[in-house]
């Protein structure tokens, strides 16, 4: 495997909050993917007009922001008695349904580049990696697009940040 393009976010003391995407919210768990992406992308040397590409997900916890504000808004819909007081104002938006699972982010960076490949979700950076390729191995895809994405769950000065590799099975430009 030869690595054809990275990025990341952040990438120096300039990078505060990445972009929002449409679509996602309260969570930086998405915007980072999006913005990792995109660099890594940007870099990309051309692509054949026919490459499959495919996009694995890499991230130990999830979307942690997420977890916890719809945990926080069944709790306080119990506190208020039962399930009505998540219907009301304050309650769960409908998109975090849409993003409560990771690989939703990387259908959303699939079709904003054309991206025509699998879409794969694992826990660990070694995972990432053996499955690219074994992506690129058995013919499923020409290149991956493997995103990293640890949101900062403790600790002073520590930042949400996602990396970003395309990889492929050939010899890197």
């Amino acid at each position: 495997m030869s690595v054809c393009a990275a990025g990341a976010w952040p990438e120096g003391p300039a990078d505060g909050e990445p972009p929002q995407v449409p679509g996602f919210v309260v969570s930086s768990f998405s915007p980072l993917f999006a913005a990792a992406a995109r660099r890594c992308l940007e870099r990309r040397p051309e692509a054949a007009p026919d490459a499959v590409t495919a996009v694995v997900v890499v991230s130990a916890l999830g979307d942690v922001a997420s977890a916890v504000h719809v945990a926080a808004v069944v709790d306080a819909a119990g506190v208020e008695g039962g399930a009505g007081g998540a219907q009301g104002g304050g309650g769960l938006s409908p998109l975090m349904f849409f993003q409560a699972v990771p690989n939703a982010v990387a259908g959303h960076v699939a079709a904003k580049w054309g991206l025509f490949g699998p879409v794969v979700c694992v826990g660990d950076t070694a995972a990432g990696v053996e499955v690219a390729a074994l992506l690129v191995e058995d013919g499923d895809a020409d290149e991956v697009l493997l995103v990293r994405v640890d949101q900062a769950t403790a600790g002073a000065g520590a930042r949400d940040r996602a990396e970003a590799v395309l990889v492929s099975g050939g010899k890197a430009p």
